[in-house]
């Protein structure tokens, strides 16, 4: 134990900290411009500076630790002059401005000099001078505001880890800048504007129209744009969001956003937002008031069940969806209409990849901490970029290179680049040789356990690349023994599977090889969730094979206690999957699909086979905020509420349940209503008893219906500890023997004459949400083709010049943006904005173990446009 005195009070501390650390455990404020909770101290703005007895000089406290017996004084005349002394030479050329400058009254620097001075300034040499920035989209930078605490490089290189920002210069015209000048070569994830103690580094969205006291409400909620669920806090006047920051001490992202949760707000206040119900009437789609459109709705839903049955009926719940609209997705499908035909696009490859994963290791095998993952020693990634999927764990990623652990990326790295040791991109669809030869390589080094049975009845059996076969990837054998040695020497490493690797022909057999990786290195598994809800979507049953709960529907013992539980019968079969649904669309045995929050029509490969399936519906719902390519073609469009108008709960990749907050209310936000609400009227109207009255009615009853979430209330919710299995029963014994195709085969490597199109995951965009965010459009304003120099040489084509891709499925023009780090014969394009999605020239197949997509006759022919 050290005991330490400040400013007279006695404290007692468990571990040394700093002197500041310490003042602070105490409640005693000692001021302070350059450090900043979780940076390395630095030392550099001696505001800090505190007496220590027996010690000549003043010491800073950001930086001297602790001893026993130390005694320190935090406020003495003689400290007051130094700080008085240091904050006159940090104004001598910082500019008096504060009247316009858009941090004052949160301005740090702004609030010491109100409290220790100095009155007035000495130096009458004048201010030195640098042109303020607009190079960047979304940042302005100041820089004869900077008092160079360093704070934003530190961030940036410590935390973020872009190492895009240092300190250029010397003496007095030292300013913090891109290496390269002009525009950052950054992230934009703008966590440099949290840090920044004075205006040198601020929004452009909020130049001159934001100050701290225009805030009227400050709501706690969780981003609704990827898996990871960072906290955040909407500042709010006049109902509208003003700005999105972060705070330390709530969540688990620790003052960290990406570029999308900070900035991609602006989506929902775009006025682009549905405001009435719409119906198609004489082939057009028409207002009508929302009486004219539930009654509808009812009818033909009514209609088509009771000449058809419930299995005529489908619907598609959504991953940005909290819980509870999900969950009353599915009890109307299932308990009130009779059909388990639910799904979503978490089908693509998040829920097959969970329950294939559950079937081998048992429920939970990807319920892990993402802030874990820093703590260990090495990081195998496979299947998508961490950093621009799940930016946030991402980053967690790079941390663990930076802590001297080893980071190995299976295909193309991304924003890995720069921490991974060598590269390992084998050419396209062949990565399933290379994890088979891992696996061999790993079988010599690591003997199985024992624990596995079924796993290790597999391994014996699974066929091991030749050099010869191995090299038709263009990976060699001395990659393989090279990384089969560095995960071999791991002690505590990290698994993480995004959805490419999914998305591929036997899906389940590089998941096999992935599971297997994890097994003989006993490492934890991440699953990447490019949508907020993913896991929510399978723990509230919306998949054809599960109830609430996550439990199977086939299993009497389960069916029978939700039946019990709501008192009504629920379908004894599992129901058609997404791409099955889409399938007996077509064929005209699904007569009525409900989509909720959902866009089929542009997120499912080969739109226009997707389009003739959904033309030929007797009935088309779409529930959305936005008029999207589906709801232009739906009989039904009700408008719903948008994610800052929602109140409810998320549950995010690690399987964290989170309180979702509305922030946006009353006449000033959207005209649509919420997602459970508008399914309770309507099942109400087919016969539901039961009546809601807020959001936590419906909660109530999860908690009752599903044995996971048993004895788990808003309050327990709200605390950020609500981690699975919570309170609830988990469900056991459900592992045990499972398929592999191909397990004793390799598949061909060809090289295509025409290059393929691969699906781009930008980390400026999310979906076809984000194209309605005018700040991250301006920093990603518009569709491109990404692809190599070597191929862009062969067609002719530069940077910026307009390439035409076609094959069977159709034309597109776009410019193109040259990467050196996409592999030679691909071309990567985003599924974002409209009329431009990839999806459009993308065939695909449905997987026959998994369920899932594998994308399919996807090559395209690549032409340079000619001005």
């Amino acid at each position: 134990m050290i005991k330490v005195t400040i400013d007279g009070r006695e404290i007692e501390l468990e571990h040394p900290v700093t002197v500041l650390e310490a003042a602070k455990q105490a409640g005693i404020a000692i001021p302070t411009l350059c450090y900043f909770e979780g940076l390395t101290p630095f030392g550099g703005c001696r505001l800090c500076l505190v007496e220590v007895e027996k010690l000549p000089k003043l010491q800073t406290s950001c930086t001297l630790m602790t001893a026993d017996g130390m005694v320190v004084r935090t406020e003495t005349d003689q400290i007051r002059a130094a700080r008085r002394s240091m904050l006159e030479f940090l104004l001598i050329n910082h500019p008096l401005d504060c009247p316009y400058c858009d941090k004052a009254g949160e301005c740090e620097l702004q609030d010491l000099v109100a409290r220790y001075g100095p009155e007035a300034g000495r130096f009458a040499e004048g201010k030195r001078r640098h042109p303020e920035s607009f190079d960047d989209p979304i940042i302005v930078r100041n820089m004869e505001r900077c008092v160079l605490c360093t704070r934003c490089v530190r961030m940036c290189n410590d935390l973020q880890g872009s190492y895009s920002i240092s300190v250029t210069g010397r003496g007095s015209h030292s300013f913090v800048e891109p290496f390269s000048g002009g525009r950052y070569d950054c992230e934009y994830c703008g966590n440099c504007l949290t840090v920044c103690p004075v205006g040198a580094i601020m929004s452009r969205l909020h130049r001159h129209s934001y100050r701290p006291w225009f805030v009227e409400k400050e709501t706690e909620t969780v981003c609704g744009f990827c898996g990871v669920g960072c906290s955040m806090v909407l500042q709010m006047r006049e109902n509208s969001i003003i700005r999105a920051i972060p705070r330390r001490g709530i969540g688990f992202n620790e003052g960290l956003l990406c570029v999308r949760g900070r900035f991609g707000y602006e989506y929902v206040e775009g006025g682009e937002e549905l405001t009435t119900p719409l119906m198609k009437v004489d082939g057009e789609l028409r207002q009508v008031s929302w009486e004219d459109a539930v009654s509808f709705v009812v009818k033909r839903l009514r209609e088509i069940r009771d000449e058809f049955g419930g299995g005529a009926v489908g619907a598609i719940a959504s991953g940005r969806c909290t819980n509870e609209d999900n969950y009353m997705l599915q009890k109307l499908v299932r308990f009130i209409l009779g059909s388990n035909n639910i799904d979503s696009a978490a089908r693509n490859y998040y829920a097959p990849a969970e329950l294939y994963l559950e079937r081998i290791f048992g429920q939970g095998i990807t319920a892990n901490l993402i802030s874990g993952i820093a703590n260990s020693d090495g990081v195998f990634v496979a299947g998508g970029d961490p950093t621009a999927i799940n930016p946030i764990l991402g980053l967690q990623v790079r941390s663990v290179w930076r802590s001297g652990g080893r980071v190995i990326v299976l295909g193309v790295p991304g924003g890995l680049k720069r921490f991974i040791p060598y590269e390992l991109t084998p050419v396209p669809y062949s990565e399933e040789i290379v994890l088979s030869a891992i696996v061999g390589r790993l079988l010599e080094d690591k003997p199985l356990r024992g624990e596995n049975a079924a796993l290790e009845a597999k391994l014996r059996s699974l066929r091991i690349p030749s050099d010869d076969e191995l090299g038709a990837t263009g990976v060699s054998s001395e990659d393989i023994v090279r990384v089969a040695g560095d995960l071999s020497s791991m002690t505590t490493p990290v698994v993480v599977i995004g959805p490419d690797v999914v998305q591929r022909k036997r899906a389940s057999k590089s998941l096999f090889l992935l599971g297997a990786i994890a097994y003989l290195t006993n490492a934890r598994i991440f699953l990447l969730a490019e949508r907020p809800n993913y896991q929510g979507l399978l723990d509230m049953g919306c998949l054809p094979e599960l109830l609430p709960g996550g439990r199977p529907v086939e299993l009497e013992m389960f069916r029978h206690k939700t039946e019990e539980a709501l008192g009504m019968k629920a379908p004894e079969e599992k129901g058609l999957n997404l791409f099955e649904m889409i399938e007996a669309a077509a064929a005209g045995r699904l007569k009525a699909l409900y989509v909720m929050g959902e866009n089929p029509l542009f997120n499912i490969p080969d739109s226009a086979k997707v389009e003739k399936a959904l033309e030929n519906l007797d009935l088309l719902v779409v529930q959305d905020v936005h008029l999207t390519e589906t709801a232009r073609i739906a009989d039904v469009v009700l408008p719903a509420t948008a994610w800052p108008e929602k109140e409810g709960t998320f549950t995010n990749l690690e399987r964290r349940l989170q309180r979702v907050r509305k922030a946006r209310r009353g006449k000033m936000a959207s005209y649509g209503r919420d997602d459970w609400k508008i399914l309770a009227d309507i099942a109400e109207r087919l016969g539901m008893t039961k009546t809601y009255h807020r959001v936590e009615d419906v909660w109530e009853e999860i908690m009752h219906v599903s044995a996971l979430h048993t004895g788990l209330g808003y309050e327990e919710i709200a605390g950020g500890s609500a981690l699975w299995p919570y309170y609830g029963e988990p469900l056991r014994g459900m592992e045990g023997d499972f398929p592999v195709e191909g397990l004793d085969e390799l598949p061909e490597v060809t090289v295509p004459e025409k290059p393929y199109l691969m699906i781009d995951r930008p980390l400026y965009h999310s979906g076809t949400f984000s194209r309605r965010s005018k700040a991250l459009l301006g920093i990603h304003p518009g569709p491109s083709l990404v692809i190599s120099p070597l191929l862009a040489e062969r067609h002719g084509l530069s940077d910026g010049d307009k390439a035409r891709i076609s094959n069977g499925r159709g034309v597109l023009e776009l410019k193109v943006k040259l990467d050196g780090d996409i592999p030679d014969n691909q071309v990567f394009l985003a599924n974002t904005f409209e009329g431009f999605g990839a999806m459009g020239l993308i065939g695909f197949g449905t997987d026959s173990v998994l369920g899932s997509i594998y994308i399919d006759d996807n090559t395209v022919r690549v032409e340079k446009v000619l001005r």
